[in-house]
Parts: structure tokens; C-alpha cells; sequence
């Protein structure tokens, strides 16, 4: 599979480089002192976010990750070089855990977001720093420290908008190539996508969100049943749900009990998901029998509180009416909370 979303890898730092021991030697000028110069630090390890990346798949291949060495002090009080730093692009939204602690290091999301993974070791000091006035010719020179070392655990998290959850088959692939210029694997059989698809959405006057197709969940994903545990962590840093249901083959109640086993998977795997706002999407409206359910279906949805739109990705209806109401959901989510001081705002 080229969708790699978690890795383990190996970092090392540069050592610093030791200093000089050395003396100023030239014709008729005795006693010359010390001149031996410091060695450089080492280099240091770094990730850097690059949106042009999706998957961990470069770092699959290379476990092993080492900066350069700083150099060794020189005569003449010259310094040693710094060592080269060693950087490391990951797409947005990885995690940077410790792997022997698990504790975790760093949130990469920006585009340009920098994290230092191991810093390089300092440079020691040559002989003519320790010259004192009761020691006139040093011959202490300090060893360069040693670079940090240390196993890391990467997870790719995928930043979207808007996650599309359901079984396999719901139809998520068909609705995000009908939306957007992704072209996933679309077929007649449940798991037809075995990997997590991103595509952006336009809407209104230059407007987009981007949306994520997560393959197909099913009854016990949360404890490793289908793809579950492999792709439940990328619904996680989505803002809204659309919750698509195939009731062409399933009576009213049926819809409602599929629906309630989703969610009871995204409980177990993360409680908070549920208190992102979910819109249920009603699929293959082209199907008659899917047409002729949809107003018993929409009025059980109605009576929990859920909005429940109908739709076919294949003719298109409905389709321009719910990325409009997408849009304009993800707008209210995202427009700054007004204050609530009382003060009257200045005119």
C-alpha cells in the first residue's frame, strides 16, 4: 500500500568537535602562548512541513537519520566547522512521539512548521581558553558533548474539513469524485478503498473545503475488525461529519441502527468525536427503491435532531445543494465566538 501513515525511525545528532591543543610557534617571537581554537557543534535534526507531501512513504525506506559532526578545532585559534544539519520533510498533521517514553513532541500542521528532533552537540573549548594569569601555557582542551540519539514513532493524522464516514460501499468514493478532482478506486464490492482520499471542494465565489473519504467501517472497527484501527485516527482532526447511508436494500429502522453502530465505533475509538456536528447523507437516490424511503427515513432522522439531505453522485441531484449547506456549516463553525462582556460595541 503507498498510503504509509505511520513509521518508526532513528535519530542522531552530530557530536561537537574536540578542541585544539597548540602553541604559537614563529621566528624571534619566544614564548608565543596558546593558540588552539574551539571545535564546531554538531549539527542537528530537524522535521520540516511540506504541503506537498501526503504520506509517510519516503521514511519507510530509511529508518537512519545523522547530522553532521561539527569539526575539530584548529592552530592559529581557527574554529572547528559546524556540522551540516540534517532536515526531514513530513506532509501536515504528523505526530512526533518518543518511542521509549510515548510521550509526545510535537503537532506538525503548518506549511514551514519546524521541529527540532535532536539537538547537536556542543563544540569543546581548545587550550587558548584557559589561559590564566597563573597558567601562562594551558594544556587542557575540552572533548566536543555528545549529539542526542533517540528512536521516534511518526503518525500521520490527515487535516481536512470534512470527513465522510459510513460502511463500505455507502458510497464516500463516488460523492468525493463527483465533487472534486479525486479519482478513487470505485467498484461493486465492499473495501474498495483501502486508503484515505483528500480532495477539495469549491463552492460559492472562490470558496473550498477540503474533504477526506476514510475507507468503510464496519461493526467492531474500533478493536481492529476491516480497516478500522488503521484509518479511525484521521476522522479525528475533522471539523464535520457527513454520515452517508445506502438504504436501497434496508428497511427505515434498519438506517437508524446502522447509523447508531457507526457512531458507538467512533465512540469507543475517540468520545469526543461525537460532539463533532454530523449532516446524514442518504445515497443512490437514482435507485427507486432509495426514493421511495427517503421521506419515512428523513422524518426518524427529523425526530432525532439530525438533518438528513438525499442525494445521487451519479446524476448529480442533490449534490450542488449539500456542498452549498457543507460550506456554510463549516463557515459558522469556524466565524469567531462573539464576546459575551456586555459592553456595547463602540460606534
Amino acid at each position: 500500500m503507498k498510503f504509509v501513515d505511520e513509521v518508526k525511525i532513528h535519530v542522531v545528532a552530530g557530536d561537537g568537535g574536540r578542541g585544539c591543543l597548540s602553541f604559537r610557534r614563529e621566528k624571534f617571537i619566544p614564548l608565543g602562548g596558546p593558540d588552539g581554537g574551539d571545535g564546531g557543534n554538531g549539527g542537528e535534526v530537524r522535521f520540516r512541513v511540506d504541503e506537498g507531501l501526503g504520506t509517510l512513504l519516503d521514511l519507510r525506506y530509511q529508518v537512519h537519520y545523522k547530522a553532521e559532526r561539527g569539526g575539530h578545532g584548529m592552530g592559529k585559534n581557527r574554529h572547528g566547522r559546524n556540522g551540516a544539519d540534517r532536515e526531514i520533510r513530513v506532509p501536515p498533521g504528523v505526530l512526533v512521539y518518543d518511542d521509549a517514553t510515548g510521550e509526545l513532541l510535537a503537532d506538525l500542521k503548518e506549511a514551514g512548521q519546524t521541529f527540532v528532533a535532536a539537538r547537536g552537540g556542543l563544540g569543546g573549548r581548545g587550550n587558548a581558553r584557559f589561559v590564566t594569569s597563573t597558567n601562562r601555557a594551558p594544556r587542557h582542551v575540552q572533548p566536543g558533548l555528545p549529539g542526542e540519539e533517540r528512536w521516534l514513532r511518526l503518525e500521520l493524522k490527515l487535516l481536512a474539513d470534512v470527513g465522510l464516514v459510513g460502511l463500505p460501499n455507502a458510497g464516500k468514493s463516488t460523492l468525493i469524485a463527483a465533487v472534486s478532482a479525486a479519482r478513487p478506486k470505485i467498484a461493486d464490492y465492499p473495501f474498495t478503498t483501502l486508503v484515505p482520499n483528500l480532495g477539495v471542494v469549491r463552492y460559492g465565489s472562490f470558496k473550498s473545503f477540503v474533504m477526506a473519504d476514510i475507507p468503510g467501517l464496519i461493526e467492531g472497527a474500533s478493536e481492529g475488525h476491516g480497516l478500522g484501527t488503521r484509518f479511525l485516527r484521521h476522522v479525528e482532526r475533522t471539523d464535520l461529519f457527513l454520515h452517508l447511508l445506502d438504504v436501497s436494500e434496508l428497511l427505515p429502522d434498519q438506517a437508524l441502527e446502522r447509523f447508531d453502530m457507526i457512531n458507538q465505533e467512533l465512540a469507543r475509538h475517540n468520545p469526543q468525536l461525537l460532539e463533532k456536528p454530523q449532516l446524514v447523507v442518504l445515497t443512490k437516490l437514482d435507485v427507486s427503491e432509495v426514493r421511495e424511503q427517503v421521506p419515512e427515513v428523513q422524518a426518524l432522522f427529523a425526530a432525532r435532531g439530525r438533518r438528513c439531505f438525499a442525494l445521487s453522485a451519479v446524476t448529480g441531484e442533490g449534490v450542488k445543494e449539500l456542498v452549498h449547506v457543507v460550506g456554510e456549516q463549516l463557515e459558522a463553525l469556524r466565524r469567531p465566538a462573539e464576546t459575551s462582556s456586555g459592553t456595547p460595541p463602540m460606534p
